[in-house]
């Protein structure tokens, strides 16, 4: 019984080690009415989802908003050296779903795609929420 314990920590220790540095909550840039949001990534899959958990406005005050829960990221993958891509990116604000990248730099990330073959693109730091 005591080795079944001893395996079960083990595992839980070695899986808190593998967590990638994308994980974790971000807190979005403003978007065009001065809204922001924080955005829980975690692994969903062989990628990177992200799902909005809280949005502010541009004061700060929590909002009721009905996009809180919605997927925000999907699809992202690992690249290496902080790069993450393939995936999506849904920005409420407009209503648009832009194919995307991001770069993790720390406590940064910076999150970038296009609509209509790259002619519409948008880029956006998110800051790390600790």
């Amino acid at each position: 019984m005591k080795i079944l314990a001893f395996a079960a920590a083990l595992a839980l220790v070695a899986g808190a080690a593998a967590a990638d540095p994308v994980e974790g909550m971000w807190k979005t840039k403003p978007d065009d009415n001065g809204n922001y949001g924080h955005v829980e990534i975690a692994p969903c899959g062989a990628a990177f989802c992200g799902v909005l958990v809280k949005a502010f406005d541009g004061a700060g005050k929590e909002l009721d908003s009905p996009n809180v829960g919605k997927r925000i990221v999907w699809d992202m993958t690992a690249g290496g050296d902080g790069a993450y891509g393939g995936g999506k990116v849904w920005a409420p604000d407009r209503d648009k779903t832009y194919r995307s990248k991001m770069q993790l730099s720390g406590d940064s990330l910076a999150v970038s795609g296009c609509v209509l073959g790259g002619v519409i693109c948008r880029a956006s730091d998110w800051t790390r929420v600790k």
